[in-house]
């Protein structure tokens, strides 16, 4: 894993949202040819299949327990064929890896920490080695969601050449980008380290997100040295408890933003979601003022940005979120981005525009309008700034004293201010 990579934060689809466990091949490859017709140009790229790829079985979010796994003779999970038919004759996610990139995206999987159970109890190798499975797991680190894994022991010889092995496998895919998942709740910092290693030793550079979450805020250093991004908290979903949970979430990890490694506010649940997956089929719930206040909190804090919908089914509405270039200029190269002052449910983020401009979001998170004001004073600024709303793409006024705007009731304003010569 290198700094260099995730300079902004990632822009994508993953497959978890709409169609849980379950997705097939035909629905990876449709979402990919949407977004790259419709949403590349302004920055989405990679896509990415969610959990339990191996899984013949699976039907929707519901996990099967102690079901048979794909797998090869080292202990390595490998694409189920009757869902990923490409993979067949042992081509694994190459042949989809490279249709993705065909057309000009990148190409992510999800795993979970940690080696088969079954390759436990079949006791079979790890690749390059005299060793194992049975060797290296720890069979009383498991998973309290899922019984697919053990974890790795980081301490047993033969741990670190199992999650070379499987990083040398992803990178013969062609694979960009890794979702982690089971590894931040608790805070597993030796596998943590050794899954690290085994990108940097794979030679090929890939993106690495931890989840679920919370990720504790007191690992906020090590998670920042050895993941691109780190989920805040657990799955997020179209609820508006749960939206409003992240602000204070946001807020405490604003201090780790930056360059190469992003706090996660997790996957946008927008447009068509829970169609094999929690829920069940439907339009998002959340009213379109919450997804204003949605795309606003995740853009302000540059959290990454997952869209969750099945791409296929949006409409223009939920085109017109993810589409605004003047928003998503704030996801790829705005700074200093914090929470300028919270009074109840009445919150003011602010940022800082790579050409000196400003960014200001008034956020309303009670049940009724209310007016926000907001000094430049506060924003450390004197002068005449010119005040754009960026949703409304319209110019507000010019103000030499500060910005009162009446938001709706769990909604947002997001503005941008320019200094005005003369």
């Amino acid at each position: 894993m290198s700094k260099k990579l995730a300079q902004t934060p990632p822009m994508g689809w993953n497959s978890w949202d709409c169609y849980g466990a379950s997705v097939r091949e035909d629905e990876v490859r449709a979402n990919a040819e949407y977004m790259a017709k419709k949403l590349k140009q302004y920055g989405w790229e990679y896509v990415v299949v969610d959990i339990q790829w191996y899984e013949p079985n699976a039907k929707s979010d519901q996990y099967n327990p102690h079901t048979p796994l794909v797998m090869d003779e080292y202990s390595r999970l490998l694409p189920a064929v009757n869902r990923f038919p490409s993979a067949a004759d042992g081509q694994g996610f190459k042949p989809l890896g490279d249709y993705i990139h065909s057309l000009g995206l990148k190409f992510g999987i999800h795993i979970l920490r940690g080696i088969p159970r079954q390759a436990v109890a079949q006791k079979t190798k790890i690749l390059g080695t005299n060793y194992t499975a049975a060797d290296i797991a720890d069979i009383n680190s498991v998973c309290d969601w899922n019984t697919d894994m053990y974890g790795v022991d980081p301490t047993k010889p033969g741990a670190q050449e199992y999650y070379n092995s499987i990083f040398q496998l992803y990178a013969g895919w062609g694979v960009d980008y890794v979702k982690v998942d089971d590894i931040t709740r608790p805070y597993r910092r030796g596998e943590i380290e050794l899954i690290h290693n085994a990108i940097k030793n794979s030679g090929r550079e890939m993106v690495l997100s931890l989840s679920p979450g919370p990720t504790p805020v007191i690992e906020g250093d090590h998670v920042a040295k050895h993941a691109n991004l780190w989920r805040m908290s657990d799955d997020f979903w179209d609820r508006w408890d749960l939206l409003y949970a992240m602000f204070e979430r946001a807020d405490a990890w604003s201090a780790f933003i930056g360059p190469g490694h992003w706090p996660d506010a997790d996957m946008l649940p927008l447009g068509r979601i829970g169609i094999r997956s929690a829920g069940g089929d439907r339009y998002t719930r959340f009213t379109k003022d919450e997804q204003i206040t949605l795309m606003t909190l995740w853009t302000m804090m540059r959290s990454p940005l997952m869209f969750g919908g099945d791409l296929c089914y949006n409409d223009e509405w939920t085109t017109g979120l993810i589409t605004n270039e003047e928003v998503l200029q704030i996801t790829n190269s705005s700074h200093s981005n914090r929470q300028l002052y919270r009074d109840g449910d009445l919150i003011a983020w602010t940022a800082v525009g790579e050409d000196g401009s400003f960014y200001l979001a008034h956020f309303n998170l009670g049940e009724e309008a209310a007016d926000l004001s907001t000094d430049l004073s506060q924003l450390g600024l004197s002068g005449t700034y010119l005040v754009r709303d960026l949703w409304a793409k319209e110019d507000m006024e010019t103000t030499n004293t500060g910005i009162i705007t009446n938001v709706p009731a769990h909604g947002a304003v997001l503005m941008k201010l320019t200094r005005q010569e003369g």
